[in-house]
């Protein structure tokens, strides 16, 4: 039972961040050995289940719908049991089909959550505040994420569990986490969130910027961590534990790099990630050293905290009423190019791995050169420096 104090906004957003970690971890440190030694995956069958995995988050913006009968924060509950079930469930279905049906569903309740969460994010912490407690957040995930990795690494090396046991327990943490998230009482945003879908004209470089930045994502998701099992044979263990540095550095700067955020501003903030980025794809596409590749892959997650800053500047722009709607309708944005890529990506990766990482240093250089057009202050009116659209 969680004591009457504790039951705050910031809290419930709290706990959700523990809980998605936990059973995210289990899944993405073990899936590429769990797909190629149990199921015999190779770079086709791998990018099409990413491929599969991304259709829920292309279709987030039926989350608007769903609010029209479900509250928000009730639904964020659902969604995290979802993902827990999905994750429980893996190990028991280790074929090809049965890992695409327990990724998608995994995947429904991740992609749900996570628009909501964003929303509910914005909604509930002021513009003011917002940049250094969302880096927060990003702490208290990836302090999370380093435990799980940790327990991940210790009942595989030392205990020597099977992948079924920690896909069980995993995804059963989560779904207990989702219990407790439901004794919450009700929080009410201080604007009524229009239940109908927002597209925006003036939101265009916001858009321009999750649609680049949901492509390069998956580029990283999908083939960096299968590079290192396929080209430099790295084991389960080895990959959690590269998980496990990246987490360490999120748990120590995330907060941080948020207040930075908040300091310098949305577009100094998303220059300096994606200059890193062009750096780290284009060495991703040449690298031949096993120590190298794992200090990109670090470096690479490294500038996931950065993010933050495409929210912050939604936040500054948007009609405050716009928030949920919009949420989904970046998730989708963000997901167009993820549902694809993977698949495509897949078939290249047989006659080219560096051309894969290439087409991601030509994304980095896109979100470059747009994030150029985010003003030094961003607010209503003010929402890009050139190309401005007239308020509607």
């Amino acid at each position: 039972m969680i004591p009457q104090r504790w039951r705050t906004p910031f809290n419930f957003l709290v706990i959700a961040s523990i809980a998605m970690p936990i059973g995210f971890a289990a899944w993405t440190s073990l899936l590429n050995n769990f797909a190629i030694e149990r199921v015999a995956f190779t770079g086709v069958e791998i990018g099409i289940l990413q491929s599969l995995r991304e259709v829920p988050g292309f279709l987030a913006f039926t989350v608007v719908f769903v609010l029209l009968v479900i509250r928000e924060q009730r639904f964020a509950v659902i969604s995290v049991a979802i993902f827990g079930l999905g994750t429980a469930l893996t190990g028991f279905l280790p074929t090809e089909y049965g890992l695409y049906f327990t990724a998608v569903l995994m995947s429904i309740g991740f992609h749900y959550f996570e628009t909501i969460r964003q929303s509910l994010s914005l909604q509930w912490l002021s513009k003011e505040e917002a940049p250094q407690m969302l880096g927060r957040l990003i702490a208290i995930g990836s302090m999370t994420s380093l435990v799980a990795f940790s327990c991940v690494w210790l009942l595989l090396e030392i205990f020597a569990f099977d992948y079924m046991w920690i896909y069980l327990l995993a995804g059963g943490a989560s779904i207990l986490l989702a219990v407790a998230m439901a004794g919450f009482p009700h929080f009410e945003s201080q604007i009524p969130q229009r239940k109908t879908l927002v597209l925006r004209q003036r939101y265009w470089l916001y858009y321009g910027l999750t649609f680049l930045s949901g492509a390069r994502r998956q580029i990283f998701m999908v083939f960096a961590g299968f590079l290192m099992v396929e080209k430099f044979g790295y084991t389960a263990a080895n990959i959690a534990a590269l998980f496990l540095i990246n987490h360490l550095f999120n748990w120590f700067f995330a907060e941080r790099i948020g207040d930075l955020i908040g300091r310098i501003g949305e577009r100094r903030a998303l220059t300096i990630e994606y200059v890193g980025l062009v750096g780290v794809f284009t060495m991703y596409a040449f690298v031949d050293n096993a120590y190298l590749a794992a200090g990109l892959y670090i470096v690479d997650h490294m500038f996931f905290a950065f993010a933050i800053a495409i929210k912050t500047y939604l936040q500054k722009i948007a009609d405050p009423a716009d928030l949920a709607s919009t949420a989904g309708v970046s998730f989708t944005i963000n997901h167009i190019a993820a549902v694809v890529i993977p698949a495509v990506l897949g078939i290249v990766w047989i006659t080219s791995p560096s051309a894969v990482f290439l087409v991601g240093t030509a994304f980095a250089l896109c979100s470059l050169i747009l994030s150029q057009n985010v003003p030094r202050s961003p607010g209503e009116g003010n929402e890009v420096i050139w190309g401005r659209v007239a308020k509607v």
